[in-house]
């Protein structure tokens, strides 16, 4: 016998792309995402892909039912619904990524430096979070707006993106915290501290990278609440004014006036909110069970 060594090959399980993988793990995620992706390309090439100017007032076509020329009727002043949803799509995804991204990058800086430092700044902080927390996510969203009133900057309106953003601070402040707070008591930690590494770079080059996960978590189910929120004040007549498209908006006023005759007024921008949050919801929760270690494979 030959005692030339065998070769023996191993099968090495290929890795998957991380959006493949996502996918196949996540289905009910990646079709949240789908509806995200949508949602996205409407508002952001909404000249083309809606069908009519969206302010353009039809007065011989007022409360016209759904159609070939109005595939989602028109509203009290002749405007094509389909239209005002399109372009709803550009307030509710501007508002929702913009009041989410500060509130929870505020929340987590926040947690991050209330978990670090602890003592009379953790009670200070903390305390005051709790204070924040203890109002009803609306009614602090309209005491802000209220106190506020209107600040429009680029067409957008930034008091209420600081109406929409401060209830979401806290409760990414304690999330953010209590991963920080896990972080500081490992070794390294310690040895960093030993090694005469300055607080800075403590926070920035450990702490901060091992709480970026749960920070995403949370920054992408808050556009689910942000969008709601920017609809509920819009129907309470606090957040985007006539004439700009808002899916809020376009549920007050002259559709309450005429749901019987013209349903279609309520129907689809309610159907358009709905989508809005059950996608970001649907998304945020398989990315936590995506990211959760114990969970993937």
């Amino acid at each position: 016998m030959s005692t030339a060594a065998t070769a023996i090959s191993y099968k090495v399980p290929k890795r998957r792309h991380p959006v493949l993988q996502f996918v196949l793990l996540q289905p009910l995620g990646a079709g949240g995402l789908v509806l995200i992706i949508v949602m996205g390309v409407c508002a952001l090439f909404a000249p083309w892909v809606a069908p009519y100017d969206p302010l353009a007032v039809d007065y011989g076509a007022m409360l016209a039912a759904p159609s070939w020329e109005h595939l989602l009727g028109t509203d009290s002043f002749g405007r094509d619904v389909l239209s005002r949803v399109v372009y709803g799509a550009r307030t509710a995804l501007a508002i929702g990524f913009i009041a989410s991204f500060w509130g929870s990058t505020v929340g987590a800086v926040v947690g991050v430096v209330s978990a670090y430092f602890g003592g009379k700044v953790d009670l200070v902080i903390q305390r005051i979070m709790d204070v924040l927390l203890s109002f009803p996510i609306i009614v602090l969203a309209i005491t802000v707006v209220a106190v506020l009133g209107k600040n429009i900057v680029l067409g957008i309106d930034i008091n209420l993106i600081i109406a929409i953003g401060l209830p979401m601070m806290p409760k990414v402040a304690r999330v953010v915290r209590s991963s920080a707070l896990a972080i500081r008591e490992l070794p390294y930690i310690d040895a960093a501290r030993a090694a005469g590494f300055s607080d800075t770079r403590i926070i920035f080059r450990h702490i901060v990278p091992n709480v970026v996960a749960p920070y995403l978590i949370m920054l992408t189910a808050f556009v689910a609440q942000a969008i709601l929120s920017e609809a509920s004040l819009s129907f309470l007549g606090l957040g985007v004014t006539e004439p700009t498209p808002s899916w809020g908006l376009m549920l007050s006023g002259a559709a309450a006036d005429f749901y019987q005759q013209a349903p279609w007024m309520i129907v689809f921008p309610g159907i358009a909110i709905s989508l809005g949050v059950f996608a970001f919801n649907l998304f945020g929760d398989s990315l936590r069970d995506w990211l959760d270690p114990k969970i993937k494979i």
